[in-house]
């Protein structure tokens, strides 16, 4: 089972990020865009692994309180479009302290440094090449009211992502 631990988005959230969507459509971009059902802000990704309920434990052990969360421009990784959320200390201090957890407890997650940012468009074109428009980046702000333990599975149209556990404070 491929496992990630990731913040979903309340409606007025996905909102904001589809009107950016809309907005990088309309200036000429083409690729693959993340399906509202599919935006979210990965925490941990950990992949292929077989106890889910483990997991859960540890997203439970976890100390988490609700935290304001605000989107906060965009940029790129080659072909992949993203937007950003503004730098966010309680946040990063969380997803220290659960990494920390899944390592203590030997549960693989890719390791990667928590780069905090929203996949809205992969293989994306502009023009001919992989720049960023300038387009009016994503605006919009949430509480972070729970963390989602998600599954990822690869569907006919992508990927498809459903949520297997939630921890709520």
């Amino acid at each position: 089972m491929r496992l990630f631990i990731s913040v979903q988005f309340t409606e007025p959230m996905i909102k904001a990020l589809e009107a950016f969507q809309s907005r990088l459509k309309a200036s000429g971009v083409e690729g693959y865009f993340a399906v509202r059902e599919n935006l979210h802000l990965t925490l941990a990704f950990i992949g292929e692994y077989g106890a889910p309920d483990d997991v859960m434990d540890i997203i439970d052990f976890v100390p988490f309180d609700p935290m304001p969360m605000k989107l906060n421009g965009m940029g790129n990784f080659g072909d992949l479009y993203w937007a950003g959320i503004e730098e966010n200390t309680g946040l990063d201090n969380y997803v220290k302290r659960l990494r920390r957890a899944l390592a203590e407890h030997k549960i693989p997650y890719d390791r990667k440094r928590f780069s905090p940012h929203i996949t809205v468009v992969r293989k994306a074109i502009y023009h001919g090449k992989t720049i960023l428009p300038e387009v009016e980046p994503p605006q919009g702000k949430m509480v972070i009211e729970h963390i989602s333990l998600m599954r990822s599975e690869r569907g006919k149209h992508g990927m498809i992502y459903t949520e297997i556990g939630r921890t709520e404070r």
